[in-house]
C-alpha cells in the first residue's frame, strides 16, 4: 500500500487526525494499517491541495446539458474495499468545462475529510462594516407571516397521499463491538469509521409487508430511538438512524412516496436540532452566542466538534443518504466560516443532479429548499438554480424510460405527476416569496418553452401572489389553452386560476371574457365531482363582480350537473361553499329570493342536518345585514320556510344550546317583521308564527312580546283615545297573549309574562283582561316550585320569586278594584297565597314580602297617588279618602307588623346566625317604618326605636348604612312638619359590636 490512492477513507481519516495532534510519521503508518511513504505523500498531497484551495477557491458551475440525469450507480461496500486502481487517471480525464461529479472528490484522493480539514484550517476576515449593514439587511428579509409554513404543508400531504399497499423498513440491529474508556484517540476515530461501515454490513434487518399505519409507527419508534440513543451518548447510533432512514427503495408506482419523505424527514429535522443544540451549547463557555453570531465568536472546541459531524457525514458512501444528512445540518455551517451555508448549499444544489430518479430528485429539492428558507431565507440563488434544474429534469419524466417503467407498473401518468404536485407547489412557493413581478414573466416564458407543461402551470399559479396572476389571467387562459388535457385536466388548472381570480381582481375589460372562457372548459367535466370543485372556485368570481343575472346562470349550471343519479348528496359541502358565497356579495334579499335558481338550488341540501345548517347561515346573514324592518312578501315567505325548516329539526335528542341558538336567529327573523300601520296583518303574522314555532319556547315569548309591544303601538298611534275598532284590536291583542302564555313550561316567564300583559292591558283601559291577567299570576304562585335549574344547575327559587311580588306590589297600586271583590281584594289574595305558600325552613323570604308589603299600603292611603295610569281611575278616584278604606288599611298593616314581630321573637336565639337574621329584619322594618309610617303615633314612635336598637344589639347591622339613615332624618326633622323627628332621633343611638 504505497500510493496515497489506495488508502481507504477510514486510512485517510486517522492519518488526517494523527498528523493535526502532531503524531510522528511512524507512528501514524503503523496506526493506519499502511507503508510511512503512504502517509507522506498523503501528508504532502493534501498541503499542495490547500494551497490550491487558497489560491484558486473551486467554484460549482450549473449544468446546462440534461444528460446529467442519468441514474447513478453506487459501488457496493465490498467493491470499495478491494482499492480503486486507476481512479486517478479516470478522474483527471474529464473536461474542465463540466462540472465535477459530486463523489469525484472521494476517487480523485481528495476525499471529501481532507476538503472539511482544509477549509476548517483557511483564515476568516474580520467583519467589516458593510457586512454587518448586510447582515441586519438578511434578517429583517426573513420569512414572513405571508409565508405558509411547512407544518401545514405536512398535515396536507400525510393526509392526501396515503397506501393500501404493504410497505418495508430496515431496523437498526447495533453493533456488538465495546470500546475501551481508555481508547487512544486514533483507535476511537477508527471504531466510530468502522461502526458506520457496519451499517453497510448487515447490522440492520428489513422488515415486510408492513400496512401504512404500521409504518407511521416504525418511524415514530426511529425518532424516539434517535432521542434516545442522543440522550445516551451514542451519537454514532443515532447517526446510523439518521442514514438508514434514507436507505428506502422507492417505487415510482407507491402513492405513499410523499408521505414518506414527509415521516423520514422528520426524524432528519430531529438530528439536526439535536447536532446544532450540541455545538450551541459548547459555544456557553464563559457566554452564550448572541442570535446574530459569527464564525469569529465560536470556540475552537465547538468548532472541532462540527468538523467532526461533517467528517462522519462525508464518509457516507451513498450519495443520496449523504445529501440529506448533510442537508440536515445546514444551518450548522454557522460554527465553521461565514460564508458556509451559501456555499453548502451551491454545492448541495449541484449534488442533487447526480440523482437520476426525477421523482427522487425532485424531493431532496424540497428538503434543500426548506432547510434553505428556514436557515437562509435571502439566499434565493440556490432557490432559483433548484428550480431551474427542476424545469430541465422534468423531461425526463415524458422520456421513454420513465414512461415504460410506468407502463410496466401499470401506472398512469395522471396519477404519477400527482406526486410531483406537492414537491412542486414547495418549491415554487420558496422562490416566488417575496419575489418581484417581473420574476413569474420570466416563470411563464420557461413554462411556454416547455410547451405549456399543466403541472408546472398549475405550481406557478398557486404559488406566486394573486394580484400578479390576475393582471395576466389572459395570457394564462392562453397558455392553459395549449395546454396537454393527458397528463393534467384543465379544468384543474382553471380551478388554480379561479383560486386567484376570487381574492384579486382582474383587469375590468377582461372579466367578462374571462368568466366565459373558464365556463366553456367547466361546463365540460363529465364528472360530477369535479365540476363541483372547480364551479365552486369560479362561484365567488362571479360573484364579485356581475349581477345576479349571471349567478342565476351558473346556478342553473350546477344544477343541471350535480341533480342527475342525486349526485349532489356526494358534493354537500361543495354547495355550502357555493352558499356563503353568494351571501357574502349579495345582501338585497329581495333580489335574491326572486332568482329564478336560487331556491331550488336550496332544494339539493336533503340531508337533514347540512339543510339546517344552510337555513343558519342564510338568517345570520340576513340578521347581520337586513338594516330595516320588511313587509315584503317575497322574503317573508322564503325566510318563514326557511325557519320553519330550522324549526322542524328540533327533536327531544337536541342540546339546549342548539335550541337557543335557532330561537334566536328565529327571534332575529320576527323582530324585522314590520307591516307598518296595518297591525291586524302583523297580529295574523303572529297567529301563523305561532303555530309553525310551537316548540321553542324563547320564539313563543318573543311573540308574546311583540303582540304586547303591538297593543301598545296601537295606543301610541291613538293618544290613548281607543276607537271601537282600536278597542276591540287591543282586546284581540290581550286574549292572544292569554292564550298563548299557559303553553310555557318555565313558570317565571309565565309570571312575568302575565304581569306585563296585565300592565299593557291596563294601558289600555281593558280593565277586565288586566284583572285576569293579574289573577292568573297571583294563582300560578302556589306551582313555583322551591328550587329552578339555571343553567344547569339547581338554584333556590325564592329571590326570583321575592323580586317578582316586589314588581307585582308595585303595579297594584294603580289597579283599580273590582266592585263586587271587595276592598284591595288582589292584596289579599296575594298575601293570601304568600302565607300558604311553602317556604324553605329557616327562610326569611315570607317576612321580607310582609315588609315590602307596607310601603304599597301606606302609598294607598294617600289622598293622591304616587303615579297613575291615564284614563284609569285608581282606588284613590273610587275611595276618595273614604275613613272606612283607611280603617282596611291600617288593619292590614297591623296584621303584617304583628306577623313580622312573632317572626322576631323566635329568631331570639343564643346563636350567630338567628341573631344576625334578626337584627336585618329588625332593621329594614324599622327603616320602613321610618320612611313610610306616621311617628306622631307614640305606639308607633316607641316600636321605631325598640326595632333600631334591636338591629344594633348584637352589631350585625352595617353601619354605614345605619350613619346614612340616621343622617336623613335628622335632615328631615329640620322641615316645619317634621319637627316630631327631633325627638326620634334624639332617642335612636348608633351600637357597635362588643
Amino acid at each position: 500500500m504505497g500510493k496515497t490512492a489506495d488508502l481507504t477513507v477510514v486510512q485517510k481519516t486517522i492519518i488526517d487526525t494523527l498528523h493535526k495532534e502532531g503524531k510522528p510519521q511512524t507512528f501514524i503508518a503503523k496506526e493506519a494499517g499502511c507503508s510511512q511513504s503512504a502517509v507522506s505523500k498523503h501528508v504532502n498531497r493534501k498541503l499542495s491541495g490547500r494551497k490550491k484551495m487558497h489560491n484558486q477557491p473551486r467554484e460549482l458551475q450549473p449544468y446546462e446539458d440534461s444528460s446529467f440525469f442519468s441514474f447513478f450507480q453506487v459501488t457496493d461496500s465490498k467493491s470499495r474495499r478491494g482499492g480503486r486502481k486507476g481512479s486517478t487517471s479516470s478522474s483527471s480525464s474529464s473536461s474542465s468545462s463540466v462540472a465535477p461529479d459530486p463523489l469525484s472528490s472521494m476517487l480523485d484522493g481528495t476525499d471529501p475529510l481532507s476538503l472539511f480539514a482544509a477549509v476548517s484550517e483557511t483564515p476568516t476576515l474580520p467583519h467589516s462594516i458593510s457586512e454587518l449593514g448586510r447582515k441586519r439587511k438578511e434578517k429583517e428579509e426573513e420569512v414572513g407571516s405571508d409565508f405558509e409554513p411547512w407544518s401545514s404543508k405536512r398535515g396536507e400531504i400525510l393526509s392526501r397521499f396515503t397506501t393500501t399497499e404493504k410497505l418495508s423498513i430496515n431496523l437498526f440491529m447495533g453493533s456488538d463491538k465495546t470500546s475501551s474508556p481508555s481508547s487512544a484517540v486514533s483507535e476511537k476515530v477508527r471504531t466510530r469509521l468502522e461502526e458506520l461501515d457496519d451499517l453497510e454490513e448487515g447490522s440492520q434487518r428489513e422488515l415486510l409487508n408492513l400496512s401504512q399505519q404500521d409504518y407511521v409507527n416504525r418511524i415514530e419508534e426511529l425518532n424516539q430511538s434517535l432521542k434516545e440513543a442522543w440522550g445516551s451518548d451514542q451519537k454514532v447510533k443515532a447517526l446510523k438512524i439518521v442514514i438508514q432512514c434514507r436507505k428506502k427503495k422507492i417505487l415510482h408506482q407507491n402513492f405513499f412516496y410523499p408521505s414518506k419523505f414527509v415521516l423520514i424527514t422528520d426524524i432528519l429535522d430531529t438530528f439536526g436540532g439535536l447536532v446544532y443544540d450540541r455545538i450551541w451549547s459548547m459555544c456557553a463557555d464563559p457566554h452564550p452566542l448572541p442570535e446574530s453570531f459569527s464564525a469569529d465568536d465560536v470556540n475552537d472546541t465547538a468548532k472541532e466538534t462540527c468538523l467532526n459531524w461533517f467528517f462522519k457525514i462525508a464518509s457516507i458512501r451513498e450519495l443520496v443518504p449523504r445529501l440529506y444528512v448533510e442537508a440536515a445540518l445546514l444551518k450548522c455551517n454557522r460554527f465553521l466560516t461565514k460564508s458556509g451555508i451559501q456555499e453548502t448549499l451551491q454545492r448541495l444544489t449541484a449534488m442533487i443532479r447526480g440523482i437520476g430518479d426525477p421523482l427522487v430528485a425532485v424531493y431532496a429539492r424540497v428538503y434543500l429548499c426548506r432547510v434553505g428558507m428556514e436557515v437562509a431565507p435571502h439566499l434565493k440563488d440556490s432557490l432559483n438554480k433548484n428550480f431551474f434544474d427542476l424545469l430541465a429534469s422534468f423531461r425526463q419524466v415524458h422520456g421513454e424510460s420513465v414512461q415504460n417503467l410506468l407502463v410496466l407498473q401499470r401506472v398512469e401518468i395522471p396519477i404519477y405527476l400527482t406526486l410531483y404536485s406537492p414537491a412542486i407547489h414547495w418549491i415554487l412557493q420558496c422562490v416566488a416569496h417575496r419575489a418581484p413581478e417581473v420574476l413569474l414573466t420570466e416563470m411563464m416564458d420557461r413554462c411556454k418553452k416547455l410547451g405549456n407543461n399543466a403541472l408546472l402551470l398549475n405550481s406557478v399559479m398557486w404559488a406566486f401572489r394573486a394580484e400578479f396572476v390576475a393582471t395576466r389571467a389572459t395570457d394564462f387562459i392562453g397558455m392553459i389553452k395549449d395546454c396537454d388535457e393527458a397528463g393534467f385536466p384543465k379544468h384543474l388548472l382553471f380551478a388554480s386560476l379561479g383560486r386567484s381570480l376570487s381574492v384579486a381582481d382582474p383587469p375590468e375589460s377582461e372579466r367578462l371574457s374571462i368568466l366565459n372562457e373558464a365556463w366553456k372548459v367547466i361546463t365540460k367535466v363529465r364528472s360530477p365531482r369535479d365540476y363541483i370543485n372547480c364551479a365552486e372556485i369560479w362561484v365567488e368570481f362571479t360573484c364579485r363582480h356581475f349581477t345576479k343575472r349571471e349567478v342565476n346562470t351558473v346556478l342553473a349550471d350546477i344544477i343541471k350537473h350535480i341533480t342527475p343519479d342525486r349526485a349532489f348528496e356526494d358534493a354537500y359541502p361543495q354547495l355550502q361553499s357555493v352558499i356563503k358565497k353568494i351571501l357574502t356579495y349579495f345582501h338585497d334579499f329581495s333580489g335574491l329570493f326572486s332568482m329564478e335558481k336560487f331556491l331550488p338550488f336550496l332544494d339539493m341540501f336533503q340531508k337533514d342536518s347540512v339543510r339546517v345548517e344552510v337555513c343558519k347561515s342564510i338568517m345570520e346573514v340576513f340578521i347581520k345585514h337586513q338594516q330595516e324592518p320588511t313587509r315584503d312578501p317575497v322574503i317573508l315567505n322564503a325566510l318563514l320556510h326557511i325557519c320553519k325548516t330550522m324549526h322542524d329539526s328540533v327533536n327531544a335528542l337536541m342540546l339546549d344550546d342548539e335550541k337557543r341558538a335557532l330561537s334566536l336567529l328565529i327571534n332575529g327573523f320576527i323582530r324585522m317583521v314590520s307591516f307598518g300601520r296595518d297591525f291586524e296583518q302583523q297580529l295574523s303574522f303572529c297567529v301563523e308564527a305561532r303555530a309553525t314555532f310551537c316548540n321553542l319556547e324563547p320564539v313563543i315569548i318573543q311573540l308574546i312580546h311583540t303582540v304586547n309591544q303591538l297593543a301598545m303601538e296601537t295606543r301610541h298611534v291613538m293618544k290613548g283615545n281607543h276607537s271601537r275598532k282600536t278597542a276591540a284590536f287591543v282586546r284581540a291583542c290581550a286574549a292572544y297573549s292569554f292564550i298563548t302564555i299557559p303553553s310555557l313550561t318555565s313558570i317565571f316567564s309565565r309570571l312575568n309574562l302575565y304581569l306585563l300583559s296585565g300592565q299593557v292591558a291596563l294601558a289600555n283601559q281593558c280593565l277586565s283582561q288586566a284583572d285576569a291577567f293579574l289573577k292568573a299570576a297571583v294563582s300560578l304562585l302556589p306551582e313555583v316550585p322551591r328550587t329552578i335549574s339555571i343553567e344547569g344547575k339547581q338554584r333556590s327559587s325564592e329571590p326570583f320569586l321575592l323580586d317578582f311580588i316586589n314588581n307585582f306590589l308595585s303595579t297594584l297600586l294603580v289597579v283599580p278594584d273590582h266592585p263586587e271583590q271587595g276592598v284591595l281584594y288582589l292584596v289579599r289574595g296575594l298575601l293570601n297565597m304568600v302565607q300558604d305558600y311553602t317556604w324553605e325552613d329557616n327562610s326569611d323570604t315570607k317576612i321580607r314580602v310582609y315588609i315590602s308589603a307596607l310601603p304599597l299600603l301606606a302609598a294607598m292611603g294617600q289622598e293622591s297617588y304616587l303615579y297613575t295610569i291615564p284614563k284609569v281611575d285608581s282606588n284613590e278616584t273610587l275611595y276618595g279618602g273614604d275613613p272606612k278604606f283607611i280603617a282596611e288599611i291600617n288593619k292590614l298593616c297591623e296584621t303584617l307588623i304583628s306577623q313580622v314581630l312573632d317572626h322576631l321573637k323566635g329568631l331570639g336565639r343564643d346563636e350567630v346566625r338567628y341573631l344576625r337574621r334578626q337584627g336585618s329584619l329588625a332593621f329594614s322594618l324599622s327603616g320602613c317604618l321610618l320612611a313610610h309610617g306616621d311617628l306622631r303615633n307614640n305606639k308607633l314612635n316607641q316600636l321605631v326605636v325598640n326595632l333600631w336598637n334591636l338591629s344594633h344589639k348584637h352589631g350585625f347591622c352595617d353601619t354605614r348604612t345605619s350613619v346614612r339613615t340616621l343622617e336623613y332624618i335628622k335632615h328631615q326633622a329640620q322641615q316645619a312638619d317634621m319637627s316630631h323627628l327631633s325627638d326620634v332621633t334624639a332617642r335612636l343611638s348608633l351600637q357597635s359590636r362588643a
